[in-house]
């Protein structure tokens, strides 16, 4: 195995990240894709990001734009705050 063979760890913001209501869920994968879920509507935008920084550049599959911001580990992409999944902040609702 060469170095360039070598895994990586997932970035830090790769994961689940979800709004206080659970209403919207959007899943940043560790390939550098998103899947963004809206109420009981399972991958309703879906594209791909791209981090500098603390900063997320969002391209869905349609090719509609969108940007985030990650500060004091809360997500504000666009008019959302999304927080990890599991976060104080969220209230974890059955799916139906």
């Amino acid at each position: 195995m060469t170095s360039n063979d070598t895994p990586r760890a997932p970035h830090p913001y790769v994961g689940i990240w979800v709004t206080a209501d659970g209403h919207i869920r959007q899943e940043l994968l560790p390939d550098g894709r998103y899947d963004e879920a809206r109420g009981n509507r399972q991958s309703a935008y879906t594209g791909s990001y791209t981090v500098t920084g603390n900063h997320i550049d969002y391209v869905d599959d349609t090719g509609f734009t969108a940007t985030g911001d990650v500060r004091d580990s809360i997500l504000f992409h666009e008019h959302l705050v999304l927080y990890r999944e599991g976060d104080e902040h969220t209230q974890r609702k059955p799916r139906r």
